[in-house]
């Protein structure tokens, strides 16, 4: 077995010394022999492809405990967890760089755009379905706030129905310039408390939270939950929400098809909701620019599992009004056997007058 000095050793692999002496601390890169008089570390040679697959995961950005658990794997199961990894590090990613266009989008503003020229014509409507005794679903559509929830557990539609009352006070108020994100983001604060109150510290009870408030030219969506917001616009339909559900996890990281998480037996399981436990989950947040003949759907996944995106795009694509919308997506949901409460609300961005 060749051996090599920590410093030739360093060299080799492109790890300094005082990360290798770190990683040995850390049980991550164990040297082959240390000299029992001088403590000097002396490595393999044959140890250098570890220390170079710690470097690169190092360079990734992967925490040190996580490229310990890599490294106990042989190759093909250490490629699906860095995978994982990296597909969790990209959707934190885009998360991020949207918060980031809200916020230059709010505190730079759009010079010279004339919010007076356009305007929301909705409905909304929620049936329980076939099955379901009871319906926890809530929805709404105001003046300035769309809403969908979609509630949980022994308690679930007070649930959905706190949490959209708590966003229902931005319809009341006049939105000052350059303050959406702010007041957005209190009322959404403001449903996680109303929630909590509900569920009375049951982790079990609680809700989705799908909504988007209209400042004129604009619709601030707020995103937590199965629950989902889509646009149609010149024709094509776009998902502009993401699930934060176990199979959807999955399906990102690449261990799971489309087709497979559709017949998923956990395919319910929510990772982010609104609920009565102790930790705050963090909402999606996206701005959305509205043009002339826009046309949004909020959505509860008692629609969104029925109908495939097809039977949505032809509705919305065909029928006129947002009250005759949402009517054909519910009764085509209970057509499809209405295994669950359905719920949406169908928006049409128009000019003014």
């Amino acid at each position: 077995m060749g051996m090599l000095t920590i410093g030739a050793f360093a060299k080799a692999c492109r790890l300094s010394p005082k990360a290798l002496r770190l990683y040995d601390e850390l049980e991550l890169l164990r040297p082959a022999r240390v000299d029992p008089e001088t403590g000097y570390r002396y490595y393999a040679v044959e140890q250098l492809e570890q220390a170079r697959l710690v470097a690169w995961l190092r360079r990734l950005g992967m925490p040190l405990a996580r490229i310990r658990q890599v490294c106990a794997l042989d190759g093909p199961a250490a490629g699906c967890e860095i995978r994982a990894y990296w597909a969790r590090v990209e959707a934190e990613t885009a998360n991020r760089r949207d918060l980031a266009a809200f916020l230059v989008d709010h505190l730079t503003g759009t010079p010279g755009k004339d919010t007076a020229m356009l305007e929301l014509r909705y409905a909304a409507l929620s049936d329980a379905g076939l099955v379901r005794p009871a319906n926890q679903d809530t929805a709404y559509a105001g003046t300035r706030v769309l809403a969908v929830a979609d509630g949980f557990g022994s308690g679930g539609a007070h649930a959905s129905t706190a949490a959209v009352e708590a966003l229902k006070v931005l319809d009341r108020e006049t939105l000052p310039a350059g303050s959406v994100l702010n007041l957005l983001d209190d009322a959404v604060q403001g449903a996680t408390r109303a929630v909590r109150d509900v569920a009375a510290a049951d982790e079990e009870v609680g809700t989705t939270l799908t909504a988007m408030l209209w400042t004129g030219s604009r619709l601030a969506l707020v995103h937590i939950g199965d629950s989902r917001a889509y646009l149609l616009r010149d024709g094509e339909l776009f998902q502009i929400t993401h699930d934060h559900t176990l199979v959807q996890s999955m399906v990102d990281e690449g261990r799971l098809t489309v087709e497979e998480a559709a017949a998923h037996p956990q395919r319910t399981l929510l990772l982010k909701g609104l609920s009565g436990g102790a930790s705050v989950p963090s909402p999606d947040l996206r701005l959305q620019d509205a043009l002339p003949g826009d046309r949004y759907l909020l959505c509860s996944d008692g629609l969104s599992r029925v109908l495939t995106d097809r039977d949505i795009k032809r509705t919305l694509a065909s029928v006129s009004g947002p009250e005759e919308a949402a009517r054909t997506l519910v009764a085509g949901a209970n057509d499809a056997g209405g295994p669950d409460n359905v719920s949406c609300v169908v928006a049409d961005v128009v000019e003014a007058g």
